[in-house]
């Protein structure tokens, strides 16, 4: 069983800023891509940034520059730093995972509960 477990989402002022973590636990050999997507009401969920296993990273045009995509792999955790938020970055935000089990076994895409992330104007 893998489990993904955020943290870190909340009230901001625009200009403001966060910063989203998610850690992976259980059955996990090799993480091959860790990511972050989002979904506004109404709106269908979009990634918003990536980072490889080599650590190559890759951004929506729309967070370049003020979003920062990281990840621990020692503690199989991804990190996002949100700043100069603005209102149309409000959203839940999801952790997504692609996993092996082993080093033989399919890959596997994981994600976590998702957080809220709201701006005010």
């Amino acid at each position: 069983q893998v489990h993904l477990v955020e943290s870190g989402g909340g009230l901001v002022q625009a200009g403001g800023s966060l910063r989203l973590s998610c850690a992976a636990s259980g059955s996990i050999s090799i993480i091959n891509f860790m990511g972050w997507y989002r979904q506004a009401p109404g709106k269908e969920r979009e990634m918003v940034a990536g980072i490889g296993s080599g650590g190559s990273t890759n951004y929506a045009d729309s967070v370049k520059g003020r979003f920062t995509i990281s990840r621990d792999n020692a503690k199989n955790t991804v990190n996002l730093q949100l700043n100069s938020l603005i209102p149309e970055d409000t959203a839940v935000y999801y952790c997504n995972f692609r996993i092996r089990r082993t080093l033989l076994s399919a890959q596997e895409t994981h994600w976590g509960q998702g957080t809220q992330v709201t701006v005010s104007s």
